[in-house]
C-alpha cells in the first residue's frame, strides 16, 4: 500500500473469511491472502503449521458457530449502545435494511466486535457518508430515524443548481415587485431625493446585514425545507422559532394580499378602467369606489390563485422563470427610458390651474376656451368648473383667476428638475399636489375644492409612514435558503448569491430613485395614479418603448409573486405544523397523498382574505413589514448569540460576519419596526409573545441544540458563580428542597402528595430537587433508574411541580440519601430543605434500617445545617385542585429555629389551595413565664414581621409523671429489647420475642390484650385505640381499680431510665395540648425534637415522636437549619 510522508488514513477492508484484500497489478482487481495466525496458537480451520494450505482449507465453515466471531454489525433499527443506552440519530448515517442482515466474521478487529453496533468500523462509516445528500427529504432523517423504511433505499437525483439559478435569479424576483412599479416615484415625490434615499439605504442596510447573517447560519450546516423558520428554530429554540415562524408565516401570506392587490389595482387602474364593478357619481366617493372594486376583484382573484396552486403547482414553479424576464424586461425598459429622455423626452403633458395640478380623465384640451369657426366655445374643461357652458356662466373663483398652463411630465435627465425634487413634501389628507414654481391667485377651499378635478393626496403623508410601504420592496432575501436543497454546493451559492441580489435590487433602488427625480416633474411624482396623465402609470410613462411594457410586466411580477407567497406559505405553515411545537396547529400538517398542504393552504388563503378586505395597498404593506422585520430581527439575533457563546458547533464556512453586524441590524430591524408604526410593532410583538408563552407551556419538548439554551447555560454558569460568593442573605433566603420520594417495586411513586405540598410551598420560588435511591449497582439498575426518572417527571407534571429529577443507585440505601444531601445541587444552587415523609409503617417492618434510615437522614440534615421537613399522613395532604374553604394551619412554637414555622405558612397561603386558610400560632409558657407578656411579645414580633395570625399563649404545668407515662415508658423499653435482637437469626428472633410476649402476659394479668408477636412481624403492644382508652380511664375518678392494676407494676417503674420517662412525659403532655387545641386544624406545623446523641436510643426516638403526633391528622414536623431565615428588616 502506498504512503505518503506525513499523516495518512490505513484504510483495511476486512472480508468474511478472515482475509485481507490488497491492491492487485490491475486497478479495481483485489487479491485475497489469508491472515497470518500472530497469535500462535491454532484458529480454527486457519492459521496452522502448515502457513500455505490451500485458500479453501482456510475458509472458516459456518457450521462450527464457536468459530465465528461476528465482527461488524451494524443494525440501525436498535440504535443501541453496547451497554443498551439508545444512539443518538445520526444526520449522515443512513443504514438500509441490507445493513440489518450483514455480519463480519473474522478476527482483525475482534477487539472492538462488541461495541460495533454503537462504533462502526471506518470503512462502512465511509461507505454510508457518500450516500449522503442534502436535499430537503434529509431534513426528517435529521430530527427523527424513520424507522419504517423501505428494505430499498430510494435513489435521489443529485441537485445541480448553481449560485445564478439557485439563488440569485430567484432572490432577485422576490425582492423586485409591485412596489417599484406602483409607489417608487410616489414616495420619491412625497420624501423627496434626499429622504427617498435615506429610506433605501436604511431598508437596503438592515437586509444586507441580516443577509450577512443569514449567510452565517446558512452554512453553518444543513438548511433543509423552511428556510428562515428552520434557521432561527435550530439556532433560538422551538419557542423563539414556532413565535419567529408564525409571524414569517403571517408575513408571506400577506405578503400575497398585497401582490393581489396590485394586481387588481393595475387591472382596473391601467389596462382595463371600464371592468370597475362599483363606479363613483361623484369624486369624493372615488375612493370607496375603488376599494370596493379591489375587494371584489382581490376575492376573485384569490380565489383563482388557490385553485391554481391547489391542483397544479408545479406549473407555478414552471411559470417563475416568465414572471422573473418580465421583471427584468420592465426593469431594462425604465434605463433604456432613462437613455431615450436625455434626448427625446416623450410626451406627457400635464395640465396646471394655478400651481394646482389637474385630473385629465374628462377633458382633452388643457384650454378653458378655444376658437372654432371664429367663434369662441367653451371646453370640456369649462363645464368642470362652471354651471354651465355659456361664456357667461357662473365659475369657480379659483378658475377665474389663474391661467391654465401645459407643462411637461417627462422633461428628461438633463432638464434639471433634480433640484426641484430634492426634497419633501409631505401634507395631510387631501392636500392638492402644487408646483410651488407657478403663480397662484386665491385660497384654497376643501369644502369646494373636494368635487373639482384636482390631483390630491389621498393618504396623509410622513416619513415614517413611508419607511412602512416602502420595506416590502426589500423582502425576499430569504428565497435562496429556502432552495438549499436544489443547489449544488449551498454553503458557498447561498451567501454570494444572496449578497450580490441584495447588491443588484439595492443599486436599482438607489439608481431609480435619483433618475426618477432627475428626470420626471415633482407634481407628476406626487400625482400617486398617474390621473394627471390620463390615468397612464407614472413608471410607465418613463419607459420605452411604450407604457404597456411595464404595465404589462408589472402585471404579471404581481401575479407570479402573489402565486409564490400562495404556495411558499403554506408549505412553511406545514413545516412548523409537522415540528410537533404547537398543538392547535397539528391538522395543518396534513395535505394531499403526494404532500400538498390542502388544510394549509385553506387557511392561508382565508387570512389572505383579511388582506384583500383591507384593500388599500398602502395599509397592507405595513403590516407584513412588520411581520418580515420580526423575521430578520431574530435571524441577526440568532447569528450574534451562536457567535458570542462560541458553541463549538458554530463553524460556519461564510466568514465576514461579526455579531456586532448581527446586533446592528438587529438594531435596525427594530427601529423600523416602530418607525413605520409603532402600534403595528406592539401587535406583532404581543403576537409572538403570545404564541411564545403558548409553546413554552403547551408545546411539545424539543431539544435542538438551540443558542438559547447555550444562552442560557452561561447565565446559569455566571450566575452559580456570583451566588458561590456567599450564602444568600436572610431577606433572600428561601426553601430550596430537596424531596426524598419512595418508589414501589414497579418505580411508581408511592406519595404524590408529597409532590404537590411542594409545589404549595413553591412560592418561595426556590430549588426543587426530587430525588430517590435505588439499591444496587448502576451497571444493573441502570434501565430502572432511567423508569425511575421517567416516572418521577411524569408524576412532577401531572403535579404541576417544576425542577430537577435526581436518581441515585447506591449499595445501600443509607449510603445513597447521604449523597444526596451532600451533593445534590450545583454550586450556590444547593438544597438547603428536606422533605420526606414520615415512616408510618416502622412498627411493622421486620427491618430495623426502615427507622434507622430516618433518624440518620435527620442526624445528616442537621449536620449538614438544612431543614428538614416530615409530613405524616402525606397521602390525605390537599391535592392542587382542592380548594381549602376555611380552616386554620396551626404553628406550635415550642422552640426557636430561625424563623421556619413562621415563614412555611406564609408560603402555603400564598397557594390557591390554603389561601383562605387562616393562621394561628401557639407557644408554650412555662410555670414561671409571664404569658400576658409573652402573647404581648408575640404580637410585637409577628407585626414586625408583617404576619397576619392569631396569638395564643399555652401553660404546661409542671405536673407529676403519670403512671400512663409510665407505662407507655415501660412498653416502649420491652419493644427496645425486642428490637435489639433483630440481628438474630429467624429462629433466635421468634424464640425472643415469644419470651418477651410471655414475660408481658404474667407481669400483666389484667392487660389481655398485648399484642402477639408472630414469626415475621412484631406488633406494638399499645394501640392507639387502647391508648386513648387508657387515657380517659385514668382521668376518671372512680377508675380504681384500673388505676390500682398500674400501681401494681411499680416495682418494674423503678427499674426505668429517668430520661427516658421526662422526654415521654414531655411528648405525652405536649400531645394531649395540642391535641386539645388543633385536633381540627387543617395543618399542624410543630417542631421536630432532634435524635439522641447516644445511638443506643434511637428507637426509643421514634417511639417518643410517634406519641407527639398520635392523634393529629396533618401534620409537618418542621427543624430548622441553624440559620435566620426570616427577618423584621427590610
Amino acid at each position: 500500500m502506498k504512503s505518503n510522508m506525513g499523516e495518512r488514513f490505513l484504510v483495511i477492508r476486512v472480508n468474511t473469511e478472515g482475509m485481507t484484500a490488497r491492491e492487485g497489478k490491475h486497478s479495481g482487481t483485489t487479491e485475497a491472502h489469508p491472515v497470518p495466525n500472530t497469535s500462535g496458537s491454532c484458529s480454527s480451520g486457519a492459521g496452522t503449521a502448515e502457513g500455505k494450505k490451500p485458500l479453501e482449507d482456510s475458509v472458516i465453515k459456518p457450521q462450527d458457530p464457536k468459530t465465528v466471531v461476528p465482527i461488524l454489525k451494524y443494525n440501525r433499527e436498535p440504535k443501541k449502545y453496547g451497554d443498551g443506552v439508545p444512539k443518538e440519530n445520526s444526520p449522515f448515517i443512513n443504514s438500509t435494511d441490507h445493513d440489518k442482515n450483514t455480519s463480519y466474521d473474522g478476527n482483525n478487529m475482534a477487539l472492538f466486535e462488541e461495541e460495533m453496533d454503537s462504533h462502526p468500523m471506518v470503512s462502512s462509516f465511509l461507505d454510508k457518508l457518500v450516500n449522503y445528500t442534502n436535499l430537503t427529504q434529509g431534513a426528517h432523517e435529521h430530527e427523527e430515524a424513520d424507522e419504517e423504511e423501505g428494505s430499498k433505499k430510494k435513489t435521489v437525483k443529485s441537485p445541480q443548481m448553481g449560485t445564478f439559478m439557485g439563488v440569485y435569479l430567484p432572490s432577485l424576483q422576490n425582492i423586485l415587485g409591485v412596489i417599484l412599479f406602483l409607489r417608487l416615484t410616489w414616495i420619491v415625490g412625497t420624501a423627496g431625493i434626499s429622504e427617498s434615499l435615506a429610506i433605501v439605504g436604511l431598508c437596503c442596510s438592515c437586509t444586507m446585514l441580516t443577509a450577512i447573517s443569514m449567510s452565517a447560519i446558512a452554512t453553518n450546516g444543513v438548511v433543509p425545507a423552511g428556510g428562515s423558520y428552520y434557521m432561527i428554530s435550530r439556532s433560538l429554540g422551538p419557542e423563539f422559532g414556532g413565535a419567529v415562524g408564525l409571524c414569517f408565516y403571517l408575513g408571506t401570506t400577506f405578503a400575497g394580499s398585497m401582490y393581489i392587490l396590485g394586481t387588481i389595482e393595475i387591472l382596473l387602474t391601467y389596462i382595463v378602467p371600464q371592468a370597475a364593478i362599483f363606479r363613483a357619481k361623484r369624486k369624493e366617493e372615488e375612493v370607496d369606489a375603488l376599494l370596493n372594486n379591489m375587494r371584489v376583484y382581490g376575492t376573485c382573484c384569490l380565489s383563482f390563485m388557490a385553485i391554481v396552486v391547489f391542483v397544479g403547482v408545479k406549473y407555478v414553479n414552471k411559470l417563475a422563470l416568465v414572471f422573473l424576464a418580465c421583471v427584468i424586461l420592465s426593469i431594462f425598459s425604465i434605463y433604456a427610458g432613462v437613455i431615450k429622455s436625455i434626448f427625446d423626452p416623450p410626451d406627457f403633458p400635464v395640465c396646471m390651474l394655478g400651481n394646482r395640478t389637474l385630473q385629465n380623465h374628462n377633458f382633452d384640451k388643457c384650454l378653458k376656451t378655444e376658437i372654432i369657426d371664429n367663434l369662441t366655445v367653451t371646453t370640456k374643461l369649462w363645464k368642470l368648473f362652471c354651471d354651465g357652458p355659456n361664456i357667461n356662466a357662473t365659475c369657480n373663483e379659483y378658475f377665474t383667476n389663474n391661467n391654465l398652463t401645459l407643462i411637461q411630465g417627462i422633461p428628461g435627465l438633463t432638464s434639471g428638475v433634480i433640484f426641484e425634487n430634492m426634497w419633501s413634501e409631505y401634507g395631510p389628507l387631501g392636500m392638492l399636489v402644487e408646483n410651488r414654481k407657478l403663480s397662484s391667485f386665491g385660497e384654497s377651499n376643501p369644502t369646494k375644492d373636494i368635487y373639482l378635478p384636482y390631483v390630491v393626496n389621498d393618504i396623509s403623508t410622513f416619513f415614517t409612514l413611508l419607511v412602512g410601504i416602502y420595506f416590502p420592496s426589500v423582502t425576499g432575501i430569504m428565497a435562496g435558503s429556502n432552495r438549499s436543497g436544489d443547489l449544488r454546493d449551498a454553503q458557498k451559492s447561498i451567501p454570494i448569491g444572496t449578497i450580490l441580489a441584495i447588491a443588484t435590487t439595492s443599486f436599482i433602488y438607489i439608481s431609480s430613485v435619483v433618475l426618477f427625480g432627475a428626470c420626471i416633474e415633482g407634481v407628476l411624482l406626487r400625482d400617486k395614479f398617474g390621473d394627471s396623465v390620463k390615468g397612464n402609470l407614472v413608471i410607465g410613462t418613463l419607459s420605452w418603448p411604450s407604457p404597456w411594457v411595464i404595465v404589462i410586466g408589472s402585471f404579471f411580477s404581481c401575479c407570479g409573486a402573489g402565486l409564490q407567497s400562495l404556495t411558499g406559505a403554506p408549505r412553511l405553515l406545514q413545516a412548523i405544523a409537522r415540528d410537533g411545537i404547537i398543538p392547535f396547529l397539528q391538522v395543518f400538517g396534513h395535505g394531499k397523498a403526494n404532500g400538498e398542504p390542502t388544510w394549509a393552504l385553506l387557511l392561508t388563503a382565508g387570512i389572505c382574505e383579511i388582506g384583500i378586505i383591507i384593500a388599500s395597498l398602502d395599509a397592507v404593506a405595513p403590516i407584513l413589514s412588520m411581520f418580515f422585520l420580526m423575521c430578520y430581527m431574530f435571524v441577526n439575533l440568532a447569528c450574534a448569540v451562536q457567535t458570542l457563546l462560541r458553541t463549538p458547533n458554530w463553524r460556519p464556512r461564510f466568514k465576514y460576519y461579526h455579531w456586532a453586524l448581527s446586533f446592528l441590524g438587529m438594531s435596525l430591524c427594530l427601529a423600523i419596526m416602530f418607525i413605520s408604526s409603532w402600534y403595528y410593532a406592539i401587535t406583532a410583538m404581543a403576537i409572538a409573545g403570545c404564541i411564545y408563552k403558548y409553546i413554552e407551556y403547551r408545546g411539545a419538548e424539543k431539544e435542538w441544540g438551540d443558542g438559547i439554551r447555550g444562552l442560557s447555560l452561561n447565565a446559569a454558569r455566571y450566575a452559580l458563580i456570583r451566588l458561590e460568593d456567599a450564602p444568600p442573605h436572610t431577606k433572600n433566603w428561601r426553601p430550596q428542597i430537596l424531596v426524598l420520594l419512595n418508589l414501589d417495586s414497579v418505580q411508581g411513586v408511592k406519595h404524590p402528595r408529597l409532590l404537590s405540598l411542594t409545589t404549595q410551598l413553591k412560592a418561595g420560588k426556590g430549588l426543587t430537587i426530587v430525588a430517590n435511591v435505588l439499591q444496587g449497582t448502576y451497571l444493573m439498575k441502570e434501565a430502572e433508574a432511567k423508569k425511575a426518572e421517567q416516572n418521577i417527571k411524569s408524576a412532577m407534571s401531572a403535579e404541576r411541580t417544576k425542577g430537577f429529577v435526581h436518581v441515585v443507585v447506591s449499595s445501600n440505601l443509607r449510603d445513597g440519601i447521604s449523597h444526596l444531601i451532600q451533593s445534590a445541587g450545583l454550586g450556590g444552587m444547593k438544597h438547603n430543605t428536606v422533605l420526606m415523609g414520615w415512616p408510618g409503617t416502622w412498627r411493622q417492618s421486620s427491618d430495623p434500617l426502615s427507622w434507622r434510615n430516618f433518624i440518620e437522614t435527620v442526624r445528616e440534615t442537621t449536620a449538614a445545617h438544612q431543614a428538614l421537613l416530615v409530613a405524616k399522613n402525606v397521602d390525605s395532604f390537599p391535592t392542587n385542585q382542592d380548594h381549602l374553604g376555611s380552616g386554620t394551619i396551626d404553628v406550635w412554637w415550642v422552640v426557636h429555629d430561625g424563623g421556619m414555622l413562621m415563614l412555611l405558612p406564609f408560603l402555603l397561603r400564598q397557594h390557591k389551595v390554603w389561601k383562605k386558610c387562616k393562621m394561628r400560632i401557639f407557644t408554650v409558657a412555662q410555670m414561671d413565664d409571664n404569658s400576658i407578656q409573652m402573647k404581648k411579645d408575640l404580637q410585637m414580633f409577628l407585626y414586625q414581621l408583617r404576619l397576619d395570625a392569631e396569638v395564643e399563649v399555652v401553660e404546661m404545668h409542671d405536673n407529676d409523671i403519670s403512671a400512663f407515662t409510665y407505662e407507655k415508658t415501660l412498653v416502649m423499653e420491652q419493644r427496645s429489647q425486642m428490637l435489639k435482637q433483630m440481628h438474630l437469626s429467624r429462629t433466635e428472633r421468634e424464640r425472643e420475642a415469644q419470651l418477651i410476649h410471655d414475660k408481658n402476659t404474667a407481669s400483666h394479668v389484667a392487660m389481655n390484650d398485648k399484642a402477639e408477636a408472630g414469626p415475621d412481624q412484631v406488633h406494638m403492644t399499645w394501640t392507639k385505640d387502647k391508648l386513648l382508652t387508657e387515657r380517659n380511664r385514668s382521668r376518671e375518678p372512680n377508675a380504681n381499680m384500673a388505676v390500682r392494676d398500674l400501681f401494681n407494676m411499680k416495682p418494674e417503674w423503678e427499674s426505668l431510665n429517668q430520661s427516658n420517662v421526662r422526654r415521654m412525659h414531655t411528648a405525652v403532655k405536649l400531645n394531649e395540648v395540642v391535641v386539645n387545641r388543633s385536633q381540627g386544624a387543617q395543618l399542624v406545623l410543630l417542631n421536630m425534637p432532634g435524635p439522641p446523641k447516644n445511638r443506643g436510643g434511637d428507637e426509643n426516638y421514634m417511639e417518643f415522636l410517634e406519641v407527639l403526633l398520635e392523634g393529629l391528622s396533618h401534620v409537618l414536623l418542621v427543624r430548622g437549619g441553624g440559620r435566620e431565615v426570616i427577618t423584621i428588616y427590610s
